[in-house]
């Protein structure tokens, strides 16, 4: 089990990628999947855990997507 939750920073960017209208749909799953970590015990699951770790092995997505992407890695599941 994993008890982190995402900062507010993380939070905040998040939430304006969400309504970002030249955010990637990759970028806006990521900022979901943080957003619905912020006050619970959700913990990623192992598609975005790979989705996010495809994002910050990757030259093609910018930082703030990296961001997230580190984020939700951060608070995924240690045992798998």
């Amino acid at each position: 089990m994993n008890n982190k939750k995402t900062s507010s920073s993380v939070a905040s960017l998040a939430s304006k990628t969400l309504t970002n209208p030249n955010a990637s749909a990759t970028a806006k799953s990521l900022a979901g999947s943080a957003l619905s970590q912020v006050n619970k015990q959700n913990q990623t699951g192992s598609s975005m855990e790979t989705k996010a770790s495809k994002v910050l092995d990757s030259s093609k997505y910018n930082d703030d997507t990296k961001t997230l992407a580190a984020s939700i890695l951060s608070q995924s599941n240690k045992q798998r």
